[in-house]
């Protein structure tokens, strides 16, 4: 191998980016990188200013830096220089409303048949995928308005990054939906004077534009943006890394390089670990061979803080080959009490899994539902992923997709195919939705309103990232409804994007009830009774949803953390979220668990927990999922 052909075969290499993106798989370290990344820079460049962002909704920029971090921005004390930010959507959007929703306003009351008045309500409606749409047309502003001379981005877990990166396709879709409301305009008017004079809208679009093909032209310049890929020497770990490896391939997104966190030294206690660690390291090796991999190492104590941060980047290391370690012996850990009840007998039909990234959320779901699978044959139960990168089949070791596959005679796993979700729901409403909304109609003597039913198509055929999440939802309690299961599992998204799921029933239900005003407005011309009976009767699955989500004898949530400081402020923060929904939450489970380090109880003092230590790893899947069932019931 050429190893000068390596784009960064020293971390100062770095230095001449501008941009870093910092994603992977959630709770390996990104955020702890991304912070150390930013104050290196800030030490390297002092006449430069250097930003610190995080697009992830459970923001933990403030747990790693040991200081307040708004969504406005704010200087670090040691380094006037580093500003740290955590984003806010709603902000974001407000900010874009008061400078472009006018615009916007009057482009969807040509395009349709509503009137500009018709549209204020959307603007407080929750909209799916809202964190990534803000998210990169922030940066995509940061970028283009020079705002600060380097950003370094704290991107939220793999799957949802994915979803952000994507949308800029979503949005070019969005702004030739609009020109085409413009066109119709244009023609319209030239019609009437024979001549057409560009007006503000025209400049927006012709702006809007410009500035989104700037952003992306930045964010795929390999002289200018690197996206690295953080991981951890666990097998979930380098197979969710390798699926998004390969994704920022077919996205464009330069991938610049590994960083594998929490390297063990070979003198490591446990011959276990090591022998694991070196086997995968290999694995990460041959993933990308013409791109550097770095080492960073474990810290027995939490690098946070600056100083901690600083000491910890000046320890990052190139990895150019791996030593074999010998096959080490399996010891199971004993029970630790106490232990799960009974959720069956106690007639719980729907538990949630959630907790941040990277805590094993996964690995609880199918060790309680396999336990559960055993302990009552005659009882069908189901394992779903909602999360966008999948780790089910991971944790089994086979492979799972979108149609349920059998893991027991009475235990199945299922993987959420977001496309083909968002397919059935476009066949079911939005195919007509759009129709309605853009003036077509199939009533006899209805009035055609629109010129551009190929614009709202269009947009339609787009996916907002969420809604899919919503949709399994729904899904998930027509299985229980219709008995087809008796009891489902669902293994969710990390701690941010798993509480925009929980709010969504209630921001659906928002927006079908904006649909049904505009109807009652409009209806002597749209017509589509048919339709509204049927979005109708969504409404009321959805309301249904909320209900399940908040009844403490049908749904169970049970949280899951690791004893590390950061992760358990974000639990702690989670919890005070889903009390405040009234989610039932009455277990805790603290996954790693050593003697070593017990979770303070008194910061949980509703919860039972659970502790689950150490399972050894030079198993099979299947046989860690054997083990994990034993310890927690």
């Amino acid at each position: 191998m050429n190893s000068t052909a390596k784009l960064f075969e020293t971390i100062e290499l770095y230095d001449n980016i501008h941009l870093v993106l910092l994603s992977g798989k959630g709770g390996v370290g990104k955020t702890t990188l991304a912070c150390a990344f930013a104050r290196d820079w800030a030490k390297c460049f002092p006449d430069e200013q250097i930003l610190l962002i995080s697009t992830d909704p459970a923001h933990s920029l403030a747990d790693v830096l040991q200081t307040p971090v708004s969504d406005t921005g704010s200087a670090l004390a040691d380094l006037p220089n580093l500003s740290a930010r955590s984003l806010c959507a709603k902000t974001l959007l407000s900010e874009f409303k008061a400078k472009y929703g006018n615009f916007l306003e009057i482009l969807v009351e040509r395009g349709s048949f509503v009137e500009g008045e018709d549209l204020t309500p959307v603007w407080d409606l929750e909209w799916p995928g809202l964190d990534e749409i803000m998210g990169l047309l922030e940066i995509q502003r940061l970028l283009t308005e020079g705002e600060a001379d380097r950003i370094v981005v704290d991107m939220a877990p793999s799957g949802h990054t994915l979803n952000l990166l994507a949308i800029k396709d979503f949005l070019d879709v969005v702004l030739n939906s609009l020109e085409l409301f413009q066109e119709k305009h244009r023609a319209i008017a030239h019609s009437f004077r024979k001549t057409y004079t560009p007006d503000e809208i025209d400049r927006f679009l012709v702006e809007m534009k410009a500035d989104l093909n700037r952003g992306r032209e930045l964010l795929q310049d390999p002289t200018f943006t690197a996206c690295s890929v953080v991981a951890i020497a666990e097998p979930m770990s380098w197979l969710e890394t390798r699926r998004f490896v390969e994704s920022l391939q077919q996205l464009s997104i330069p991938f610049s390089g590994l960083f594998v966190n929490q390297i063990a030294p070979e003198n490591e206690l446990d011959p276990d670990r090591y022998s694991e660690q070196q086997q995968l390291l290999a694995q990460f090796l041959d993933l990308s061979p013409n791109k550097t991999m770095f080492a960073i190492p474990e810290w027995q104590s939490e690098p946070v803080g600056g100083d901690a941060l600083d000491a910890l980047f000046s320890q990052i290391r190139p990895i150019e080959g791996v030593a074999t370690a010998p096959e080490a012996i399996v010891e199971w850990p004993e029970p630790v009490p106490p232990q799960f009840d009974d959720f069956i007998a106690e007639g719980r039909q729907l538990i949630l899994i959630g907790g941040k990234g990277g805590v094993g959320k996964t690995t609880v779901a199918a060790a309680i539902g396999w336990a559960l699978a055993n302990r009552y044959p005659d009882k069908n139960i189901r394992i779903i992923s909602i999360d966008p990168a999948h780790s089910l089949g991971d944790a089994f070791g086979r492979d799972m997709g979108h149609e349920a596959r059998e893991i027991l005679p009475n235990l199945s796993g299922q993987e959420i195919d977001a496309q083909m979700m968002l397919e059935q729901f476009r066949t079911d409403y939005l195919w007509e939705l759009a129709a309605m909304i853009g003036g077509e109609s199939t009533e006899a003597g209805a009035v055609q309103l629109a010129y551009t039913p190929q614009a709202w198509r269009q947009i339609v055929a787009q996916a907002l990232p969420g809604i899919d999440e919503m949709l399994s939802l729904i899904a998930t309690i027509d299985l229980l409804e219709e008995h087809r299961q008796d009891l489902i599992i669902l293994d969710t998204a990390p701690t941010g994007h798993l509480l925009r799921f929980l709010e969504m029933p209630s921001a659906l239900a928002d927006w079908l009830a904006w649909i049904f005003k505009l109807w009652m407005k409009y209806q002597n011309v749209l017509g589509r009774v048919e339709l509204m009976g049927r979005l109708r009767t969504l409404r009321q699955k959805v309301v249904k949803a909320q209900k399940k989500l908040t009844d403490p004898s049908h749904t169970e949530f049970i949280g899951v953390t690791q004893g590390r400081s950061a992760i358990v402020s974000e639990h702690l923060r989670l919890s005070e979220s889903l009390k405040t929904m009234g989610v039932c939450q009455r277990y805790l489970v603290h996954n790693r668990y050593s003697d070593l380090g017990e979770i303070n109880a008194n910061l949980f003092p509703e919860q039972k927990i659970i502790r689950l230590p150490v399972l050894p790893r030079s198993v099979e899947p299947i046989a860690r999922v054997r083990g994990a069932a034993k310890l927690l019931f």
